[in-house]
């Protein structure tokens, strides 16, 4: 699976996800611009599902957005609230 900048990042319900910025290593950076989370602008390699015109997520929005605040670099910041 080539990703390649400027590619569109859609989820699983073909819904706007950012745009391709560049890709390191596992991680695909997003344009902040673009971003859903513009302080954590990247998608884990692992959740693609497809490449084709765009890149395709094996989840939904709410799940990558969701995973994004849960990255291994915020981890330790993530506070819950009880």
């Amino acid at each position: 699976m080539d990703i390649f900048e400027h590619m569109e990042v859609v989820d699983a319900n073909d819904q706007f996800v950012g745009i391709v910025q560049k890709v390191e290593g596992d991680r695909i950076l997003l344009n902040k611009d673009d971003a859903l989370d513009p302080q954590h602008p990247f998608i884990e390699r692992s959740q693609v599902a497809s490449v084709d015109k765009k890149v395709r997520l094996s989840q939904k929005i709410s799940a990558v957005t969701t995973r994004a605040y849960l990255s291994p670099e915020t981890a330790d910041k993530v506070i819950v609230k009880e």
